[in-house]
Parts: structure tokens; C-alpha cells; sequence
């Protein structure tokens, strides 16, 4: 589920040109997973597993800490098994994508990871609402990209922190693999949670398909499935400057 609230600014200020993206190291993963969870601080899906009718007497504190948790074991995973990047000081904006052909859901990531031991941290109704979130994200995938599914782009998180937005970091961190996937004539796939950026997504070639629902909570929660085909850049991604659409608080 990738879905920043971010600012992508061409970065007219030059900072963005002066960082580079580099891939995150397993010694590092806690780090990046600190600023993606921040990022999703107020996220309605990050939310979704955390404020649940079995967690009203939980703190606040208590919720951060599993919610970072689960961060933790996303970027691990992918450091493992597929591409997490950043790009800005202090893991300014982090972006985890799993490459054609890659999964997480192999026993020896799932261990390695954590996500494996994850029941253990979330609440009874949180461990339904996960494995809901899950599923749904992976049937899906799959219907929606039918045989090409194993030879594409999954962009499953991206976020940027909200002190580092409007620097460019996160048309960055998507330009770096949708290039490649062009040269290599690989379809990208993403899920939505913000209603404001599939606009955003528009501009770097993708297109909303389908409308999903998370649906155990007290209302629904949407997202939105995403697929860019090969070379689909919308000429507007290279302005100087895209609007910020986001929210007060980043979800990605």
C-alpha cells in the first residue's frame, strides 16, 4: 500500500539534486522504518490495525510502538527480499518496492522479518484486520494484473517526512524504478490510501483501476489500485513544481 502525503516539488531550491538515492541496508532498517511509520502516522489504513474496539484501554504510546512495529518488519522484509530506498538526510523520504518476480511472503523472510511473529504484537481484532488487509491486497494484485503479475513493479510503500517535503525526494524515489521498469517494459502497480493522491500518481503515468474496501471497522476504509503501463510518463511529472496534496500528517 504506497500512499505519501507528499509535497513532490522539482526541487527548484537544488537541494534534491544534491541527494542521491541509495538502497537501505538491513542494519538501517529501523531507522527507515521510524520515518515511513511517521510518515503514516495518521493514515487511515495504519490506523485500521491499531484502533480497533479490543484496543480502547491501550495508550497511545502502546499503539506507536506496534505501529512502528509492523514498519520495522515491512522495510526488513524488503530489505531482504525486495528494493527499499531513500533518498534525503536522515531517511528523509523512504520508498519499499518489490521487484518483478519478488515477494515477501516466503517462509524465511516472514521469520527473518518479524512478520511472522506480528499476531503476537497486534490485538485479536488488529491480527483479523491485518490478515483482512492482506489478503485482500493480494487477490487483488492479482486479478487486476492477471499474467503479468509476476513481471511487475510493486510500489508498496513511500513516504516522506513532513519537515523534508516539497524537496522532490518522492518523485525521486519513484522515477528511480519507473525508468527502469521502462527500459525493461515492466507494468508498476500501487494501492492508494489518500483520496488526494491518485491525482499525484497521475502525473508519473498511473491510473486508477479499481476501488477497493477494507470493510471490519465501524466505515469503510478505500483504497485505490493503481497500474502504470510501460513508458506512460504524463509530461506534466517533469514541471517544476507538482502541488502538494497531501495531508497535514504523511501517510505513505
Amino acid at each position: 500500500m504506497a500512499d505519501p502525503s507528499f509535497a513532490t516539488g522539482g526541487g527548484s531550491n537544488g537541494l534534491a539534486q544534491a541527494e542521491q538515492v541509495r538502497v537501505i541496508s538491513r542494519d538501517e532498517h529501523e531507522a527507515a522504518a521510524a520515518s515511513l511509520a511517521e510518515a503514516f502516522r495518521y493514515d487511515e489504513v495504519a490506523q485500521y490495525f491499531v484502533k480497533t474496539p479490543d484496543t480502547e484501554t491501550w495508550t497511545l504510546d502502546q499503539k506507536w510502538e506496534v505501529h512502528l512495529q509492523i514498519m520495522r518488519c515491512i522495510v526488513l522484509a524488503h530489505c531482504i527480499s525486495g528494493l527499499a530506498l531513500t533518498v534525503g538526510p536522515n531517511h528523509a523520504a523512504v520508498a519499499l518496492w518489490m521487484p518483478p518476480g519478488k515477494n515477501m511472503d516466503g517462509q524465511k523472510t516472514m521469520l527473518l522479518s518479524g512478520l511472522s511473529e506480528l499476531n503476537k504484537q497486534l490485538s485479536k481484532e488488529g491480527n483479523c484486520r491485518f490478515i483482512e488487509f492482506m489478503q485482500l491486497l493480494h487477490q487483488t494484485k492479482t486479478e487486476v494484473l492477471g499474467k503479468y503479475d509476476e513481471n511487475s513493479w510493486y510500489l508498496v510503500y513511500i513516504g516522506t517526512r513532513k519537515e523534508a517535503r516539497g524537496q522532490g525526494y518522492a518523485r525521486m524515489l519513484i522515477d528511480h524504478v519507473t525508468r527502469q521498469a521502462d527500459a525493461e517494459g515492466h507494468m508498476c502497480y500501487l494501492e492508494s490510501s489518500d483520496g488526494k493522491n491518485p491525482a499525484i500518481y497521475q502525473r508519473f503515468g498511473f491510473t486508477t483501476v479499481q476501488n477497493i474496501k477494507l470493510t471490519r471497522g465501524s466505515k469503510p476504509v478505500e483504497l485505490d489500485i493503481m497500474v502504470r503501463h510501460p513508458g506512460s510518463r504524463d509530461a506534466s511529472c517533469d514541471a517544476r513544481t507538482i502541488a502538494h496534496h497531501g495531508q497535514t500528517a504523511e501517510t505513505a
